[in-house]
């Protein structure tokens, strides 16, 4: 079975796994993020994340969250004056990068024999756990996610990262599933997002475009984990629906490859990377 998804993994770039996580498990996670929205007090703090704008890239606030547990804001969270259009718990992008390290929950949740046992048979030999947001999508002023690969922001040499994405919540075409291009993780790495100080920019490496067509959905239901190369073509659009779409996404690397230095994601000393 092992072989059979390590196949499935290098052919497509993706590997669907419905019914991995329990519903008890989804529960526990919502329920504590739940707890922590509402002990979050934004006070001047209103960092909006978006993929298509990209303030946030230049805010100390969110190049600081790597080694922290920050709040992101939809766009469309505020109106004209600056002011929520809808409560704070409604408000909410996502939630990152160190959940998974900083929380119990996320913790106990994020490493077990099942997920170092996968992690192995999709070829990352010694896994090392990096990011980890939780992500809303939130009903109606869900933000879209632009085409594009996991590699650019989680770069190591040789390319190594993926992507764990747990639905908490049924995926949908109606509510923002996600979409990816089947094979394109065989493709180049376009760009990469580099930090230098405090300033980023996007680099790029190949001109070739990122695929726009032959995109297919990922529909799965609450429970499902979808395995994604850091290579792979993959989008979310906007949602508009009256339904949330949760999700928990976890980032993982080989720890015998390089981390580039130039990463927007830092850490200090005292929080190094751990396996599961």
């Amino acid at each position: 079975m092992l072989d059979e998804r390590r196949n499935d993994f290098e052919r497509n770039g993706y590997l669907v796994l419905p019914g991995f996580v329990s519903s008890d498990a989804c529960d526990a996670l919502q329920d504590r993020m739940r707890e922590m929205v509402e002990a979050f007090e934004p006070g001047d703090v209103a960092t909006i994340f978006s993929t298509t704008e990209k303030n946030h890239a230049q805010d100390a606030y969110f190049l600081e969250s790597g080694d922290k547990i920050r709040f992101f804001f939809e766009e469309e969270a505020f109106d004209n004056r600056g002011q929520l259009r809808q409560s704070k718990s409604a408000s909410i992008n996502k939630v990152g990068h160190a959940l998974h390290d900083l929380d119990p929950v996320f913790d106990r949740f994020s490493r077990n024999a099942a997920l170092a046992e996968l992690a192995i048979a999709v070829g990352i030999n010694r896994p090392l756990l990096l990011q980890s947001m939780y992500i809303f999508k939130q009903p109606r002023i869900g933000g879209e996610v632009i085409c594009h690969q996991d590699a650019t922001f989680l770069h190591t040499e040789p390319v190594s990262v993926v992507g764990f994405w747990f639905a908490l919540e049924d995926a949908t075409k109606e509510n923002g599933c996600l979409w990816a291009a089947p094979g394109g993780h065989l493709g180049s790495l376009r760009s990469r997002f580099v930090r230098n100080g405090n300033k980023t920019e996007l680099v790029t490496l190949d001109q070739s475009p990122l695929p726009t067509e032959g995109l297919e959905p990922i529909e799965v239901e609450r429970g499902s984990l979808v395995l994604l190369h850091g290579l792979l073509p993959h989008w979310s659009a906007p949602n508009r629906s009256s339904s949330s779409r949760h999700a928990y996404a976890l980032h993982v690397i080989d720890g015998d490859t390089d981390y580039s230095s130039d990463n927007w994601l830092k850490r200090a000393d005292d929080l190094p990377l751990r396996g599961f």
